[in-house]
């Protein structure tokens, strides 16, 4: 008894340290802001420690029944965000029977049977977000009569949770999981239809729900304009028949204007839920899976790596084998140590077409269900992610000037010996002797205020006296915005610029011997050089993008494209890893830099004389400021309606400024036009929502 009380006490002193290790770990994360992620660790934890520890972690006030009871196993290979580890504990608790009821601020942990009588979260309109916790949702019919969805819509809600009828509103209220009353929600929102026929549900025995419900439904819409014998006649000729897959059941959901319409629906589905006809090798079936949004041959090797992750669990199972060539993935029965004993099964066999983006699988029935789930899953149209970046750059450059130079003979002219007294500087302006002898070719004087003063000393005028003033102002406006329309976590890039060679290496036959053979060479390295923009952005499940974010801006200089030594490139790049949310602006980064320079040359002494001295000097000051900065505007594309609506908007753009810089008319000039975008027709009419929020992010 002793040795059995000290393994219990040790067992629970481990899975409460456990949790107090976790709580500290969390109130060391909520100090530096609730921004640290948590990494976590729970074995054997009691239920009410692991709550504890949870909401020290969120901040919650999170209280646990008295009849809650038991322990947790809850951990994590990498760390996680403090929601995203609440929702994983409310998913632990939802495997062991119990759930979350959030009330009055207060995070109620219960037995799911007890879920529906405690005053939880209450929803009138479409449905929230998918989640673990227990919610009830009203449902308002406009069409249909609540108490005919009543035995439909029962069995799919779990065990512990009710569904009731208001006879008054005609509106069905539902307490279930928040992520089960999405599914829900889409079936109330395919039968809630004017002038159809009450729900059947025809089960399949052999058939896969979501091939046989698009192509009853293409068999059926066909004759939709041939009467119905039998049909009645306040029926509305002109409602389509509405067929749902209900895969978790494989079952369909059919909603026709007649029962006439439905008993054809039957009799088709009949008819193709056959029992697929073995090959002569008994190598299983063959099927062939269009896909609408994925990529055939990733696909392909994803479902290896499912597979493959099945056999580790199952020496029944076949073992998998991936082909590396031409994008592949296939499987092959290996046989196992204990296969001389039992029966070999047969394999099955993923093989990705890549001109017609579909996979072609060799399974038989039920492995084939289970695949074709997955790929339902996976083969879902995914978000796109419009990248709007604005690259803002100011220059304001300052530059003045001001010197005197002068130049006079002294001595007696019959001497025969004259010399010269002066100054002469070459900061900021030309060279006062150059100037007056001509001894520099071509030399003009500098640019701004020139005032000088000329002798006449043999028939020729030189320059005796030369004063430089010159203020000048640069302005730079530069803006830049690089766009791009990319898929969730796809990298998208975007070059705009030249590309410019360098010179790396030459050899010439300089020096050699006239019998020598030597051909001269030259190798060149060619680099883009301008706006460069590489981003992988990434949606997170709470609706706020994640980008990995390249940015560069190169510019060759201009003094060095005559350089011996080869160009010089000016470069400004920025790399780093932020969270956006949707639509918002942030700010990457930039350079601000304000540049000071003063040149002077002097006479030492005479240039500080007061007044006078200016006579001895000449100055040169110059002042650069730069102020370069890069923003970044992500928004997601969730459905085509959208990423239409984006188009339409730029070429309307587009086009506009086309119209407004139309030439003037000219009666002299023949030419009055210029070319413009042709106009769009107009956009369809936007559909009804459907009441179902966006699906999440896997």
């Amino acid at each position: 008894m002793r040795h059995t009380w000290s393994r219990l006490h040790w067992r629970r002193t481990t899975a409460l340290g456990a949790a107090l290790l976790a709580l500290t770990l969390a109130g060391a994360g909520r100090a530096q802001g609730n921004a640290a992620p948590v990494t976590l660790n729970f074995v054997n934890a009691d239920i009410d420690a692991v709550a504890r520890a949870m909401s020290s972690m969120t901040g919650r006030q999170v209280v646990v029944d008295p009849r809650v009871k038991g322990t947790l196993n809850l951990s994590s290979d990498k760390p996680l965000s403090a929601s995203a580890a609440y929702n994983q504990f409310l998913a632990a608790l939802r495997l062991q029977g119990f759930t979350v009821v959030e009330s009055a601020g207060l995070d109620k942990v219960v037995p799911e049977a007890e879920a529906k009588l405690q005053s939880g979260a209450v929803n009138a309109g479409p449905g929230g977000v998918a989640s673990n916790q227990v919610v009830t949702q009203i449902f308002k019919l406009n069409f249909e009569n609540a108490n005919n969805l009543l035995p439909v819509l029962r069995p799919l809600i779990t065990p512990n949770n009710v569904i009731n009828v208001n006879a008054g509103n005609n509106s069905l209220v539902i307490t279930d999981y928040a992520d089960n009353l999405q599914r829900i929600a889409r079936i109330i929102a395919a039968s809630d239809v004017a002038n159809a026929s009450d729900i059947e549900i025809i089960p399949l025995k052999y058939a896969v729900a979501t091939d046989l419900a698009s192509l009853v439904l293409r068999l059926v819409d066909s004759g939709a304009s041939t009467p119905t014998p039998g049909a009645a006649a306040a029926a509305d000729g002109g409602f389509k028949t509405t067929i749902i897959a209900e895969p978790r059941s494989n079952a369909l959901i059919v909603r026709a204007a007649n029962p006439a319409r439905v008993a054809l629906v039957k009799s088709l589905v009949d008819r193709l839920d056959q029992p697929t006809v073995q090959g002569d090798g008994g190598t299983g079936n063959i099927h062939v899976v269009y896909l609408k949004n994925a990529d055939a041959t990733k696909l392909a090797a994803t479902l290896h790596g499912v597979l493959t992750g099945e056999q580790h669990t199952s020496t029944s199972s076949p073992s998998l084998s991936t082909s590396s060539a031409s994008g592949v993935a296939t499987t092959a029965s290996t046989p196992t140590a204990s296969s001389s004993a039992a029966p070999v099964v047969q394999g099955g066999q993923i093989q990705a077409d890549v001109p017609t983006n579909s996979l072609i699988i060799t399974a038989p029935d039920p492995q084939y269900r289970q695949l074709r789930a997955v790929i339902d899953q996976l083969d879902g149209r995914r978000a796109q992610v419009y990248i709007e970046s604005l690259i803002a750059e100011v220059n304001a450059n300052r530059a003045a000037q001001f010197g005197i130079q002068w130049q006079g003979p002294v001595g007696s002219a019959g001497s025969g010996t004259i010399g010269l007294l002066g100054t002469n500087f070459g900061t900021g302006g030309s060279n006062i002797i150059g100037l007056s002898t001509g001894a520099l070719a071509g030399a003009v004087p500098a640019a701004g205020l020139n005032i000088g003063a000329a002798t006449l000393n043999n028939g020729v005028y030189s320059l005796s006296l030369l004063a430089n003033f010159l203020e000048t102002n640069g302005d730079g406006n530069i803006l830049s915005t690089p766009n791009l329309l990319t898929l969730d976590n796809e990298e998208a890039k975007i070059v705009v610029g030249q590309n410019v060679p360098f010179l790396t290496g030459q050899y010439s036959n300089a020096g050699t011997s006239s019998t020598g053979t030597v051909n001269p060479f030259q190798t060149i390295e060619r680099k883009d050089v301008g706006i460069t923009l590489k981003v992988r952005p990434q949606i997170s499940e709470n609706g706020t993008v994640r980008l990995a974010i390249f940015q560069e801006v190169s510019s060759v200089d201009p003094t060095s494209v005559s350089s011996a030594a080869g160009l010089i490139t000016n470069k400004r790049s920025i790399e780093s890893n932020v969270i956006v949310d949707d639509g918002a602006i942030v700010v990457l980064g930039g350079l601000l830099s304000d540049t000071y320079s003063s040149t002077t040359n002097r006479v030492p002494g005479l240039a500080d004389l007061p007044i006078f001295g200016n006579l001895f000097k000449s100055d040169s000051r110059t002042r650069q400021k730069t102020n370069l900065m890069v923003f970044l505007r992500p928004v997601v594309l969730r459905d085509a309606a959208s990423t239409a609506a984006l188009a339409r908007s730029h070429y309307e753009q587009m086009r506009g400024v086309q119209e407004s810089e139309q030439p003037q008319p000219s009666g002299i000039i023949p030419i009055n036009e210029s070319v413009v975008l042709p106009a769009l027709p107009p956009a369809p009419a936007a559909k009804a929502p459907v009441p179902t929020p966006a699906p999440a992010k896997p």
